[in-house]
């Protein structure tokens, strides 16, 4: 089962200045408890038992706000500051830098109304913005701001910066303790995926391996009629079409998916990165890659040839979205459109991203090890709409993870080929082209169904300390 957070729990401060109008702190409660019920995200919140209307003004109410964040810092995955008036900068950034939490942090400020600049009814959350900010930066806590500089709490503005908040958020908690399984070796011809262990460890992130010779062992000790292998098989089946693909195949690829999910589940693995070629296909006769089209569709993402960089790449697009992410070669020109090009794989995609998704042979490979030694690959057409890109890479030569993302949209222009395939159209790329190239990145990309660029892009560069180029 995958790891990624669907519920989320958010600490909510509210900001108060003494001569500032405080009945708009307790407007802003309330307003803020609509909202956050209305799109299902828990909230830690102070009362009016507690302090002043539940807002934080003083040294007193920051310690007051920071012991109960930290009842809760195991559920916490983010904070929202919300500014009704000026506010205390100085109490909030307190209470955050009290709380221990290292959680990304939303700042809102609401708007004032021409018709209410008096003494009673002004809030000047414009400037007290501005001024915890300041404070922010000084006690070194990163934080996010929203669209607009200052926003109704009860706005569609606010509303949808909220929402993306919370893609934020699932990504940064989603790469903490991150376990990837490395099953196989990497392909020989393919230093492209060559990556470093160490750097993923500094991030926090563990690579845990798995021999294929263990695998084909575990196999051997599986009988046709065993229980396991009947539910594995009717998994593959209803993934894609599987009407063509002999029965004794089916088995032995449900035996397959037997042994590697149950290697999953006892090391907690998050999403695997496997060696696809040519080992299987010369020892069990069969591809792997509806095996892994079924894990991806479960947010348990797969990458193939051993590519472990990209299968975190996977794992942190399906989490900003939760919608299954892809990993696929950055195949194809399209012909004279210098905006387009193909993306293909041998037979990996989630099913649910693809048009009639069915279950084939891969005949590249095939040309090498037969073609009925490839049954499992996964053929299909991308779906259209909207489209995000992601990759990350680890740098030996500068000792650092760096990452790039962009957003494009997959086509239904024709195009006549097998296996996983789409067209994409991307703004301006083959500036992006030169920039990968230029830049050392590996000719795999993870791709999925959404628009988050302008969220990984954040939860990276800001939160996880990874720089990453956002093109546009």
């Amino acid at each position: 089962m995958s790891r990624i957070p669907k519920q989320l729990t958010f600490g909510v401060i509210i900001g108060n200045r003494g001569f500032f109008p405080s009945y708009l702190v307790a407007q802003a409660h309330e307003q803020a408890e609509a909202l956050f019920n209305k799109l299902g995200i828990n909230t830690v919140m102070l009362n009016d038992g507690e302090t002043h209307l539940g807002g934080v003004e003083t040294r007193q109410d920051a310690k007051v706000c920071a012991g109960l964040f930290r009842q809760y810092r195991d559920e916490i995955h983010g904070i929202v500051v919300l500014l009704p008036n000026f506010g205390d900068e100085k109490a909030v950034a307190e209470a955050i830098r009290l709380s221990g939490l290292n959680v990304p942090v939303l700042i809102q400020a609401e708007e004032d109304n021409l018709d209410k600049m008096g003494l009673a009814t002004r809030r000047d959350s414009f400037c007290g913005k501005i001024s915890l900010c300041n404070n922010l930066r000084q006690y070194n806590i990163p934080f996010t701001l929203t669209t607009q500089h200052v926003c109704a709490l009860s706005g569609e503005v606010f509303e949808q910066d909220l929402q993306r908040f919370a893609q934020i958020c699932r990504v940064v908690k989603s790469m903490q303790g991150v376990r990837i399984g490395a099953i196989g070796a990497r392909p020989a011809s393919f230093n492209t995926v060559r990556y470093s262990e160490k750097l993923l460890e500094k991030m926090g992130v563990a690579v845990e391996t798995l021999d294929l010779s263990e695998i084909f062992t575990r196999i051997k000790h599986i009988s046709d009629g065993d229980l396991r292998v009947q539910e594995k098989r009717g998994i593959l089946i209803e993934n894609a079409d599987a009407s063509g693909i002999p029965a004794d195949k089916l088995t032995q690829m449900a035996k397959l998916f037997v042994v590697i999910s149950e290697w999953v589940v006892a090391n907690d693995i998050d999403t695997t990165a496997i060696q696809c070629w040519t080992s299987l296909q010369e020892n069990l006769g069969i591809n792997v890659c509806s095996i892994m089209s079924v894990m991806s569709g479960q947010l348990m993402p797969s990458a193939c040839e051993v590519d472990v960089m990209g299968a975190l790449s996977m794992y942190a697009l399906a989490s900003a979205s939760l919608n299954p992410a892809s990993i696929a070669d950055w195949n194809n020109n399209f012909g004279d459109d210098r905006n387009k090009c193909v993306l293909f794989h041998c037979g990996n995609f989630a099913s649910s991203s693809l048009e009639s998704p069915s279950m084939g042979t891969a005949d590249i490979i095939g040309t090498t090890v037969g073609k009925e030694n490839t049954c499992g690959a996964v053929h299909g057409r991308l779906k259209s709409g909207p489209l995000t890109y992601f990759r990350l890479s680890s740098d030996d030569f500068t000792g650092e993870v760096k990452a790039y993302v962009g957003e494009g949209q997959s086509v239904d222009d024709a195009l006549d080929t097998v296996g996983c395939r789409a067209v994409i159209e991307v703004p301006h790329l083959e500036n992006l082209l030169a920039w990968i190239c230029n830049n050392g990145f590996e000719h795999h990309v993870a791709m999925n169904h959404s628009a988050t660029g302008a969220v990984l892009q954040e939860a990276f560069s800001k939160y996880l300390g990874v720089s990453c180029y956002l093109h546009r």
